[in-house]
C-alpha cells in the first residue's frame, strides 16, 4: 500500500530571525507636476528628530511642511522632557494634524525610528489613519526592519521601473541604536545607456 506524502511548503516573505535592532527607510528622488518632471533630486526622506525620520509621498510641499511642523513640536517636547521623543509620540502628532484637515493635506507618510522600546515603523495616510507594521510600502517609499539595504534598494528600483512618476536616484536612511546613516544618493536605479529591463532582470535574478 502506497503511503501518502505531505508536501511541505517553503515559508515565504521576510525572515525576521535575521533582523537586527534597526530599520531602513528608502525613497526615490523624482518630483513630478503631472507628466512633467519638476525635480530630479527631491529629498523625500525628512528629518523629524535625531532618532526619527519620515518618508513622504504625495504632494512634496505638503509633506515637507508637515514634517517641519512636527519636527519643531517634537524639539519643544524634547526640551521640556529632557529626553529623545518616542516614535509613537511623533506618530500621534502627525495623525492628529492630518485628521484635523480631513485629507486636504496631501501627505502620505512612512514614519520610522528607534527609541527606548526599539525600532518602530508606521504608515500614515492623508486622512490621519495609521498602521504599525514590520515592513510597509506607500507609493514609491519603502521602510523595512532588517539590515538588508539591498532589499530596500531593489524594492525602490522596482517602483521606479513600474511607475512613470518615480525615478532618478535612490536615497536610504539606516537608523540603528544611537546612529543614523543618511545615504544620499545611495544608488541610481536607471543608469543612462543601460536598458532598464535588462538591469532589473539581472538584479532580480541575483536576489533569487
Amino acid at each position: 500500500m502506497s503511503t501518502l506524502s505531505v508536501c511541505q511548503t517553503q515559508p515565504g516573505g521576510f525572515r525576521f530571525e535575521n533582523s537586527q535592532d534597526g530599520l531602513v527607510l528608502g525613497a526615490d528622488t523624482r518630483a513630478t507636476e503631472g507628466m512633467i518632471v519638476a525635480d530630479k533630486n527631491c529629498s523625500k526622506i525628512h528629518y523629524i528628530s535625531p532618532n526619527i525620520y519620515c518618508c513622504g509621498a504625495g504632494t512634496a510641499a505638503d509633506t515637507a511642511m508637515t514634517t517641519q511642523i512636527i519636527s519643531s513640536n517634537l524639539e519643544l517636547h524634547s526640551l521640556s522632557t529632557g529626553r529623545l521623543p518616542r516614535v509613537a509620540t511623533a506618530n500621534h502628532m502627525l495623525k492628529q494634524m492630518l485628521f484635523r484637515y480631513q485629507g486636504h493635506i496631501g501627505a502620505a507618510l512612512v514614519l520610522g525610528g528607534m527609541d527606548c522600546n526599539g525600532p518602530h515603523l508606521y504608515s500614515i495616510y492623508p486622512h490621519g489613519s495609521t498602521d504599525k507594521l514590520p515592513y510597509v510600502t506607500m507609493d514609491n517609499v519603502v521602510g523595512k526592519e532588517e539590515d538588508a539595504k539591498r532589499l530596500v534598494r531593489d524594492a525602490i528600483a522596482a517602483g521606479i521601473f513600474n511607475d512613470l512618476g518615480s525615478g532618478s536616484n535612490i536615497d536610504l536612511c539606516v537608523i540603528t541604536n544611537g546612529r543614523v546613516d543618511y545615504l544620499r544618493p545611495h544608488d541610481m536605479a536607471n543608469k543612462k545607456g543601460v536598458s532598464s529591463l535588462r538591469l532589473w532582470t539581472s538584479q532580480h535574478i541575483s536576489c533569487l
